[in-house]
């Protein structure tokens, strides 16, 4: 009789209990979640932002590479108005997504601190404790921006977001980068009365820029509408003006506001703290069996965008959503066993 008789601790530890932790609610880490479920497993999603929190701060006005088709997951349709669905259309189709699945999701729960214990992880978070027995690391990249690492960054002209082009009206701008987001930040603030200039340590705009896109950036360079200083990088910031390096020596610009598009990283230093390896390469790509997605630590796995190191555009939504699967699988052939 004994036995069935429980404290208020003990139930509370048994709730916090799981087979499966996913850190990050990005639609991988719902995939993974969804996958989670059908497998039976006792899962939970740590989120901490809102659902979908990367694609939540990608730009108010942001179309999609992909067809909705191919950022699916679950099984749940995704209809969009347009041939490419857009960022309204995507935080729309993931909350349903959540719901329809029902999906056992906490967010704004930031996780301070995972302890590997013989039985598996130990979780502290701004909210609770949790443990379990695997752990997935389904986190984006979109937090830690590359810092130019110059005098003036810190002042609160310098932006390494970008939402929308009004409050660039008549200003000023200095866009940092040659890939897509500069390319797109550089057409929509200028088209919307910003007076733009470029700043590339590249001799040209990326080959990788959306092939729709990039004529326009090209001819808008040429018109001279946009101006582009190629082979150039900042060197200070002043609260009304710019310096930068060019190949015909040093220029000072005038400035109102640098939107700094250089890109982002994945959270290496909680990767290490993890005790997860990384090869050897220029990537700095953590380890990790492609046929499970288990990471050099036991038990802990790795999904999507943040499998690719430092080349953040080798795992995009449409070729990452099977690592759900293959963590599910994995997992269930170690509880077999």
């Amino acid at each position: 009789m004994l036995n069935n008789i429980f404290t208020e601790s003990d139930l509370i530890e048994m709730k916090n209990k799981h087979d499966l932790i996913i850190i990050g609610a990005g639609p991988i880490g719902l995939a993974c979640g969804i996958e989670a479920k059908k497998a039976g497993l006792n899962y939970l999603i740590i989120e901490k932002g809102c659902l979908v929190n990367s694609l939540y701060h990608y730009p108010m006005n942001m179309t999609f590479f992909s067809t909705s088709e191919k950022l699916e997951i679950g099984g749940v349709p995704f209809i969009s108005h347009g041939a490419k669905p857009n960022r309204v259309e995507a935080l729309e189709y993931y909350r349903r997504v959540c719901l329809s699945w029902d999906l056992k999701v906490k967010l704004y729960e930031e996780v301070n601190s995972v302890i590997k214990t013989n039985d598996g992880f130990e979780i502290a978070t701004t909210k609770g404790e949790y443990s379990s027995t695997a752990l997935v690391l389904a986190l984006g990249f979109y937090d830690l921006p590359y810092l130019l690492n110059v005098p003036g960054e810190d002042l609160p002209k310098v932006k390494h977001y970008y939402d929308e082009p009004h409050p660039y009206f008549k200003q000023k701008i200095i866009v940092v980068g040659a890939a897509n987001s500069a390319v797109d930040v550089a057409l929509e603030t200028w088209r919307k009365g910003a007076e733009v200039n470029m700043v590339i340590r590249e001799s040209e705009i990326r080959e990788t820029v959306k092939y729709w896109v990039r004529p326009d950036i090209e001819n808008r360079i040429k018109e001279g509408s946009i101006k582009a200083y190629f082979n150039s990088e900042i060197v200070n910031i002043e609260t009304n003006t710019v310096d930068i390096n060019t190949p015909d020596g040093p220029l000072r610009l005038e400035n109102d506001f640098v939107l700094a598009m250089t890109g982002y990283q994945p959270p290496f230093n909680f990767m290490k703290s993890l005790g997860i390896q990384f090869q050897e390469d220029e990537f700095h790509t953590p380890v990790y069996n492609d046929q499970t997605m288990e990471s050099s630590v036991s038990n802990l796995y790795l999904a999507g965008v943040v499998c690719g190191g430092l080349k953040t555009n080798k795992w995009f939504i449409e070729n990452s959503r099977i690592h759900a699967a293959l963590i599910a699988k994995a997992i269930q052939q170690k509880t077999l066993r």
